[in-house]
């Protein structure tokens, strides 16, 4: 597994199962699990700010031991939480 990204695999067998709903031999990656410090932080600077700029992202996934993906899906995924609340 490669710790940077927070991913694990997981098929184990790496076989490829068109059935499971993977296309062209990408394997799905499990869902990341956020430390509780994580999610705070990311909490914290939602409630400052709704959208992060490349350079801000860039700072908070540094910091957060995460990647620039996971924070930009992070975001997205709030943002519609709140959308959804409202």
């Amino acid at each position: 597994t490669d710790e940077s990204s927070g991913y694990e695999s997981e098929s184990a067998g790496g076989e490829h199962s068109a059935a499971a709903g993977e296309t062209c031999g990408r394997q799905r990656r499990a869902r990341t699990a956020f430390t509780s410090e994580q999610v705070c932080r990311l909490e914290k600077t939602f409630q400052r700010q709704k959208y992060l700029g490349a350079s801000e992202r860039r700072k908070l996934a540094a910091a957060l031991q995460l990647s620039e993906i996971q924070i930009k899906t992070w975001f997205q995924n709030r943002r519609m939480k709140l959308k959804r609340q409202i």
